[in-house]
């Protein structure tokens, strides 16, 4: 039996797809560190100036996001006091080179680059509005809503149950189309 309630625009597992205007305050693009370590490895790509940095950013975005220069800077000035990278002047304008520190500080963050990269796809999708169909956004809604209406005293058997249903199904949705659905694979 499919149970259906009315569907709010946002299931609420993804941030709003507000971007932060000029001045605003709206959702963060990066998690904590993640900027500081992506504009190391775009500089370990090509010595750049601060102004090329923040267009490969939009680019990578697809133009759904572009930093300030107010987000930027500051970061390039971290980079730069912790020997990560340097700053030299190109036609009047500062531009970056990442140090051997920083190019072993990239060897050494290899996985949470990845990671990274990983979020950056992710938050493209989402800022673009190309996140999930609208039938997928109904189904998480409904398995929000059937968490929310559970009266809360979980038996044992109950929470055992209910998250390995809830497991089994994230597994089943990474796998991709190959995995038969729960329903088909559980006894």
């Amino acid at each position: 039996m499919t149970v259906t309630y009315s569907l709010p625009k946002n299931d609420g597992l993804e941030q709003p797809t507000a971007v932060r205007e000029r001045g605003s305050r709206g959702p963060r693009v990066f998690a904590s560190g993640d900027l500081k370590l992506l504009l190391l490895a775009l500089i370990a790509e090509q010595p750049c100036h601060g102004y090329d940095l923040i267009r490969r950013i939009e680019n990578m975005f697809d133009g759904a996001y572009s930093p300030s220069p107010g987000v930027i800077y500051p970061t390039l000035t971290f980079l730069e006091m912790s020997s990560l990278v340097t700053c030299g002047v190109d036609d009047g304008k500062k531009c970056y080179s990442v140090t051997d520190a920083g190019r072993l500080s990239l060897e050494e963050q290899a996985a949470a680059l990845d990671e990274v990269r990983e979020r950056v796809e992710t938050r493209k999708r989402t800022l673009r509005g190309h996140d999930r169909p609208a039938e997928i956004h109904e189904a998480v809604y409904n398995l929000r809503h059937a968490l929310q209406k559970h009266p809360g005293n979980w038996s044992p058997e109950e929470i055992t149950r209910v998250s390995d249903l809830l497991n089994d199904t994230a597994k089943a949705i990474i796998d991709g189309p190959d995995r038969p659905p729960v329903s088909e694979s559980t006894p």
